[in-house]
């Protein structure tokens, strides 16, 4: 299974807690992981051409993750429209943190997807609340994380067609962050937490939820349905 994860990669060259935090970038500590369990990972990043997403990176890819933050706009909407379409047709699709104002993940939600947020170094602890979920598989009662990013409710999101994991800030807000939703053939996961000044995507717990979400959301065998005009399968008979 080929996985690529996307990362703007624009605070890593700003920014030197983030550096300190993802020396190789979000996308390297992301793609170290997946690497590290057998998958094969490769990245791509912002200023590459076609934001390193082309034709021939996405059809060849099964899992696509997704960080970005300062530069949603900057992202060509004919390349949206690519990884939109490849998303119907089958490919997995992971969203993380302040990806969700991402083009795509809008485009596919049709919703604005805002929320609240506050950057205080809250401590904030992660419920699994589908406890069923292969998505939470190895995951405990819940995720501790010591300092994190607040994203509170109201979540402007359709209805997940599953919650798997709601959080738990220490200023009181609490925010679905784990949510489970299918377009087309493809399935896509948004996963919270990941500010890029705190070592989230270092901790074991959230790297096992990142592992288990590629397994979930990768192309199902299923047949590719057919549409439009169609001839009957069994004979009409005529009619007076």
């Amino acid at each position: 299974m080929k996985v690529t994860v996307w990362n703007e990669n624009r605070h890593e060259q700003k920014n030197p807690d983030v550096r300190k935090a993802y020396p190789d970038g979000i996308h390297g500590a992301i793609t170290r992981v997946l690497e590290q369990n057998g998958y094969e990972a490769s990245a791509a990043t912002l200023d590459e051409p076609e934001h390193g997403l082309t034709d021939e990176v996405l059809n060849n890819t099964d899992v696509l993750f997704w960080w970005g933050h300062i530069a949603h706009d900057e992202v060509e909407d004919e390349v949206v429209e690519k990884i939109k379409q490849r998303v119907l047709d089958g490919m997995g699709l992971i969203v993380l943190h302040s990806g969700h104002l991402s083009k795509i993940f809008r485009a596919l939600m049709g919703t604005s997807c805002d929320l609240k947020w506050r950057e205080a170094d809250e401590r904030e602890r992660i419920w699994v609340c589908n406890p069923g979920h292969p998505i939470a598989e190895g995951v405990g009662e819940h995720i501790e994380l010591s300092k994190e990013e607040m994203y509170g409710e109201h979540f402007d999101i359709p209805a997940p067609d599953e919650l798997v994991f709601i959080s738990w800030f220490e200023g009181g807000e609490v925010f679905r962050s784990g949510c489970t939703f299918r377009r087309g053939k493809g399935k896509i996961f948004y996963f919270r937490p990941g500010h890029e000044t705190y070592p989230t995507y270092h901790n074991p717990e959230i790297q096992r939820v990142l592992l288990n979400a590629v397994k979930w959301a990768k192309p199902s065998a299923n047949p590719t349905p057919v549409y439009g005009n169609t001839k009957p399968i069994e004979s009409i008979s005529i009619k007076d």
